[in-house]
């Protein structure tokens, strides 16, 4: 997606002097903002950008600073900030990245990060006149704040309440109909195109992302397609060793004063998902290797020592483990350092670990991946800072499967005495069905229809998993010699 934009460095012997050029263009771009521009910036970076850390942004370049904090921005390609000109309408400032609003039309098919639900929020907003906007608080009522909004401040809200959300819009529809007729015309757009792209979903091979969008879920009736027509071709499983299989137990975390993160709570039940992981990896014949409270530091150690064991080459697979607090894409160190998943997936391609090329990695996260809401005592949510961005998680070469205990956006639940709903349904299942030979899509498969059953007492949680994965055989362990023992 990078492309060479006017008066970029290319060349310079100084990469020095390449970044404060691109800063400086940067500068250009904030000082042709205005107020009402970062507060449409801030709309279209929610789930790229922390809402606390977007509260906090007074300026444009406050945003472009946490872009290139998130590696969502960089001067080698600033497509992402020239998608955001492009959608609020700023598109005079294309030049300052190298773009002309005719290549940013044909490039966004491909390379558009905004999902489609926000940018048609947006536009929304920006259809909806003042008399329109009163009505619509006048038919609300009670069930919106009385305080002054502007049109976005209220999609914003309704979106947060979760009045509406991008497959369902019948508040809007019910609201337009009585109030600005002219605008359902813009609804039945956007569900046409979400229609087509159901059916049809993009091919898009730049896309390592499992952002909400950007990737199909294995679940319903494409899960059944999608496992027929998997090759028959399994991965050997016959080399002297099964397999290193690494557990990061994270209970207790240290505070980090000054930071964003910095009261994160203690992860009771974490301990019983530990013991059964290795419990039931060690029955499948892999050696484990658990580290409880691992710091940024420590984790840098495992994830090196790791990638360079020469063991690899005499072993069929590998697996990894995290179970900690989370943020949409990444996870937590016990000492509050915040971890991309694609930082610690990206050790074990083939060029960084050659001992493990051409064979099953399996990276296993029992970590929230959205907002945290007030539960109950005896259940938790793994979350802290929502909205973090998840991108670039799976390598783009083969063999991985990356298991998540949510899908983007979302929280997931943790009993304090019995475990996490998902590790627990994912030892279980693991016990199950590999005895009946099972490849391990399938077994993942009946974890999402196991843990979406599953609820509070009261009825009020549910949670999702989320399997993504660029294996090319069907992944089929071993039957162990004798009944589960455990």
């Amino acid at each position: 997606m990078a492309t060479a934009s006017q008066g970029q460095c290319l060349g310079s012997s100084s990469d020095t002097n390449c970044l404060v050029d691109f800063r400086e263009r940067l500068l250009t771009i904030d000082s042709n903002l205005g107020v009402k521009d970062v507060e449409h910036l801030k709309f279209l970076c929610q789930g790229f950008v922390s809402l606390k850390k977007l509260e906090k942004s007074s300026s444009a370049s406050d945003i472009f600073e946490q872009l290139l904090a998130q590696e969502l921005l960089s001067e080698e390609d600033p497509f992402f900030l020239a998608e955001l000109l492009y959608i609020i309408r700023q598109k005079s400032l294309l030049k300052h990245l190298g773009y002309t609003k005719e290549q940013v039309m044909d490039l966004l098919p491909s390379g558009r990060k905004i999902s489609p639900f926000r940018e048609l929020l947006y536009q929304l907003s920006q259809e909806i006149d003042t008399e329109t906007l009163k009505n619509i608080i006048f038919l609300l009522g009670d069930s919106i704040p009385k305080t002054p909004m502007t049109s976005l401040n209220l999609l914003d809200y309704l979106e947060k309440q979760g009045k509406i959300a991008e497959d369902d819009l019948t508040l809007l529809e019910n609201l337009f109909k009585t109030v600005a007729p002219k605008l359902i015309k813009m609804l039945e757009t956007y569900k046409g195109e979400r229609a087509a792209q159901l059916v049809t979903p993009p091919v898009d091979t730049e896309t390592e992302s499992l952002h909400q969008g950007e990737q199909e879920l294995l679940s319903g009736s494409d899960t059944k397609k999608l496992l027929e027509a998997l090759p028959t071709a399994v991965y050997s499983m016959n080399r002297k060793y099964r397999g290193h299989c690494v557990i990061v137990n994270n209970h207790k975390f240290t505070d980090r004063p000054g930071t964003d993160n910095d009261a994160l709570k203690d992860r009771p039940g974490t301990d019983k998902d530990a013991e059964c992981l290795t419990q039931v990896f060690e029955w499948l014949g892999f050696t484990v290797c658990q580290y409880d409270n691992v710091t940024k530091e420590v984790m840098d150690q495992v994830l090196q020592e790791q990638k360079r064991d020469p063991d690899h080459d005499d072993r069929d697979c590998f697996v990894f483990c995290v179970l900690t607090h989370g943020d949409l894409g990444a996870v937590y160190s016990s000492d509050g350092v915040l971890i991309p998943i694609r930082k610690i997936t990206s050790h074990f391609t083939a060029e960084q670990c050659p001992g493990l090329r051409e064979k099953p990695k399996l990276f296993f996260f029992q970590a929230c991946q959205g907002v945290m809401t007030q539960s109950s005592v005896a259940i938790e949510a793994d979350a802290w800072n929502p909205e973090h961005t998840l991108k670039q998680s799976i390598p783009k070469e083969a063999d991985f499967l990356l298991g998540m205990a949510t899908v983007p956006g979302c929280k997931c639940f943790r009993d304090v005495e019995k475990g996490s709903w998902y590790i627990q349904s994912l030892c279980n299942c693991l016990k199950k069905l590999v005895p009946r030979g099972e490849d391990i899509l399938s077994i993942l498969t009946v974890v999402n229809h196991d843990v979406s059953r599953q609820t509070d007492e009261w009825g009020t949680k549910k949670q999702m998993p989320q399997p993504a994965f660029t294996l090319t055989k069907k992944l089929v362990f071993p039957v162990p010699q004798g009944a589960f023992q455990g």
